[in-house]
């Protein structure tokens, strides 16, 4: 744009200099809305008139551009480095003629919500991808298939092409993988979770969100959630269980059965082992998303008395109790306030 071509952007949004992000942003909905092509069809000026209301919104949509714009006034794309700011493209990618697929919008109000977002007016939120292994990124974003969503950041509070939905996985579906079959308005889509998901992980799958009228497409995030399981549950990364003893193997010491997600294994427990005293099996519990390694699984002891004795059992009891030779009070005499 030569420097004669100098276009008052505060005059054609309607609004003065000192006009806030917030009263430029009403301006330009107002006027998007009266000029757009899809609300005037076959009317030229109404076209020229939205492509020159859209351009002073993407400049002084922006912090950077609207001071040099206010700094430099008709030179202020030469002190930008010159070139052109639309690269011989309708504003903010549009195509030429404004070729828009407006059925995909529930009403005018949400077409503009996407304008807004496509034009600097909207969320953007910073992506970092993790890379587990040499074998690359995934389809859904990230060599493990996850979200390091820890670690989002967003600019410019607005509206976002991502989607977001929850899915419900059973405890083995989350350990082993699963491929879903999931509906997104009118289209089925396959979706690999990949091993290791726990409650709060957040699968990444690209280019299916939401669309602008520019042919921009956000990204879906399915938020994982795992149902309850009877035996298992989490501390951190690792997997807890609790098993129950007797007393006989709590004093003499045992070897027991233990579930595991590989199977059962057989655990030694000590001689003398407390209630609620934990024993580790290491690299037994949760798949690692991120090392492709095992957790631990942590198996709480808990001693369990018979509800009903047989005579003898009773008999053996008493005659225990008869013999005992340690107080398990004992470090409790003398105590008081």
């Amino acid at each position: 744009m030569a420097a004669t071509d100098f276009k008052d952007y505060y005059a054609i949004l309607g609004v003065d200099k000192t006009a806030s992000s917030d009263e430029i942003k009403r301006a330009f909905r107002r006027l998007a809305r009266k000029y757009h092509p899809d609300m005037n069809p076959g009317d030229r000026q109404a076209e020229a008139k939205f492509k020159e209301v859209s351009e002073a919104y993407e400049v002084l949509s922006d912090a950077e551009t609207r001071r040099k714009y206010d700094q430099y006034g008709q030179y202020w794309k030469q002190a930008a480095n010159g070139g052109s700011a639309w690269g011989g493209r309708s504003p903010a990618g549009a195509p030429n003629g404004f070729d828009f697929d407006f059925s995909q919008y529930a009403d005018f109000d949400e077409f503009i919500e996407s304008l807004l977002s496509g034009m600097g007016g909207g969320r953007t939120r910073t992506r970092w991808s993790y890379q587990s292994s040499p074998g690359g990124r995934t389809s859904s974003g990230f060599g493990s298939g996850f979200e390091d969503f820890s670690r989002y950041s967003s600019r410019q509070p607005g509206t976002s092409l991502d989607r977001e939905a929850t899915l419900s996985l059973s405890f083995s579906e989350a350990f082993h993988g699963v491929q879903k079959r999931l509906n997104i308005g009118s289209e089925v889509i396959s979706v690999r979770i990949p091993p290791g998901a726990k409650s709060g992980s957040r699968v990444r799958v690209k280019g299916k969100g939401k669309k602008d009228g520019f042919g921009r497409q956000g990204d879906l995030y399915l938020n994982i959630e795992l149902q309850p399981h009877r035996f298992f549950s989490f501390e951190g990364d690792n997997l807890v269980c609790e098993v129950p003893i007797s007393p006989d193997e709590a004093v003499l010491g045992a070897k027991i059965d233990v579930p595991t997600p590989d199977g059962s294994v057989t655990v030694s427990v000590p001689p003398g082992v407390r209630s609620g005293q934990m024993l580790r099996l290491r690299g037994k519990g949760w798949r690692l998303p991120k090392t492709g390694d095992r957790s631990d699984q942590l198996v709480k002891v808990e001693i369990v008395p018979p509800k009903s004795l047989s005579a003898t059992e009773r008999e053996c009891y008493e005659k225990l109790r008869e013999q005992r030779s340690s107080n398990p009070r004992e470090d409790l005499q003398g105590i008081s306030i």
